[in-house]
């Protein structure tokens, strides 16, 4: 390949990302106002509460629970090469609050509620359900992309917090049962370790990752081609391209959040 071509191929390809970048930051700008304009759609809103907050709570309780217990194993495993066992509360909450809890609880997100999203909008808009709503006066991007977005950027901060209690509570489980841990110094090293910027960087990452989540779902269900081939593509994009923002956000998030 000569040099002219290669530059032209590359040229292609940094004009067609920079043309998605721009879809998606329109739809994101125009998700957020159709979110701050009347009318409203409290039973979607709550649907999508439901789904996104209450239903999400078995897959993120275990995967929390499973990785701080994890955790500690690693850290006393790993402590023990120089004498630092005693160090497991604190990094078990550090971690857990900071990094673990809030990403593992993302990505659960993506997979679950991206999927579920993206799923559903590009069938509806496969089956002519999206052109149904236009012909009865319904702005798709009113009922159906900013209920779910709200509802995400609301429950999956909560659905953080929870699994951070969940991911400590696992690694106090297996230190004090398993690793000889007193239960009341555990506890004790475990909240003075933590500070309220640990805790609020790691809600602000919630919302932050649930806004990106359910944007994900909803911008690739619309744009989702037809047939049960683009239903699938869809989805697969939507899950992808939602896991890989989310790491993105988490980078730039802790780079605010506790930059030196």
């Amino acid at each position: 390949m000569s040099p002219i071509a290669f530059l032209a191929h590359l040229g292609r390809a940094v004009l067609t990302a920079l043309a998605a970048l721009g879809r998606l930051s329109l739809f994101a700008f125009s998700t957020l106002a159709h979110m701050l304009r009347p009318p409203f759609y409290p039973r979607e809103f709550f649907s999508s509460l439901l789904n996104i907050g209450w239903l999400s709570l078995p897959v993120v309780g275990l995967t929390a629970v499973f990785t701080g217990g994890a955790l500690a194993l690693q850290i006393y495993s790993g402590g023990a090469r120089f004498n630092a066992e005693s160090v497991v509360p604190q990094i078990v909450a550090i971690g857990i609050v900071r990094e673990l809890g809030p990403v593992l609880v993302g990505l659960m997100i993506a997979a679950r509620v991206t999927s579920s999203i993206a799923a559903e909008i590009a069938t509806m808009k496969v089956t002519e359900q999206i052109d149904a709503l236009v012909t009865l006066s319904t702005h798709p991007m009113k009922y159906l992309v900013a209920p779910r977005v709200a509802a995400a950027l609301i429950t999956v901060p909560l659905l953080v917090a929870v699994g951070d209690i969940i991911g400590i509570a696992g690694g106090y489980v297996v230190a004090t049962e398993n690793l000889g841990f007193n239960a009341a110094a555990y506890i004790k090293n475990t909240v003075d370790f933590l500070e309220l910027n640990d805790v609020v960087s790691s809600l602000v990452k919630g919302c932050a990752f649930g806004g990106i989540a359910a944007t994900m779902g909803c911008y690739y269900g619309m744009q989702s081609g037809r047939g049960a081939q683009g239903v699938g593509a869809a989805t697969k994009s939507s899950v992808e391209a939602a896991a890989i923002l989310i790491l993105a956000a988490n980078f730039v998030l802790t780079g605010m959040f506790f930059s030196l």
